[in-house]
């Protein structure tokens, strides 16, 4: 993890930020080219009830639709949380290279217990767990306290 990867997850928890205050789940992400632009990024967007609505989803699918498959190997996303198993997939259907993620699914697990959150219907797999040969790396300690807060004050709001 360098200093290039650590803005871009600080970027992601921006993002997820905005999520939370649009009264979605606190999720970001977005993906970056071999070069470095930032080429496409977003939040969750589960407001309405579709709990599909994960910006790594939307990553996957604006990725296959304007990038060739050799793009998609070098490109990285990063993300606020670790892929769930839903998005681990889609991320490896669309043949997307490195993932970088700030705060982990064991940890938003622990977050979750301790706020009294009832668990999800998905169990919380690694995203090496649903991939093969998958470039992962994260969490990223020095974000963790901000992500935790945010995922609180999700809590918090929906009781």
């Amino acid at each position: 993890m360098n200093d290039t990867d650590r803005k871009h997850l600080t970027r992601c928890v921006e993002l997820a930020e905005t999520g939370l205050q649009s009264g979605n789940d606190p999720f970001g992400s977005l993906i970056v080219s071999e070069a470095g632009e930032v080429l496409f990024e977003d939040h969750n967007r589960t407001v309405d009830g579709d709990a599909t609505q994960h910006p790594e989803i939307a990553i996957a699918r604006w990725a296959a639709a304007n990038l060739s498959p050799q793009e998609r190997r070098q490109a990285t996303v990063y993300t606020s949380g670790e892929h769930c198993a839903m998005c681990s997939a889609a991320h490896g259907w669309v043949g997307l290279g490195r993932i970088v993620y700030a705060s982990s699914s064991r940890q938003l697990t622990e977050w979750m217990e301790e706020f009294g959150a009832e668990p999800g219907p998905v169990k919380p797999l690694s995203i090496q767990d649903v991939l093969r040969d998958a470039d992962v790396e994260g969490p990223e300690p020095s974000l963790s306290g901000r992500i935790r807060e945010l995922h609180r004050q999700n809590i918090q709001k929906q009781s």
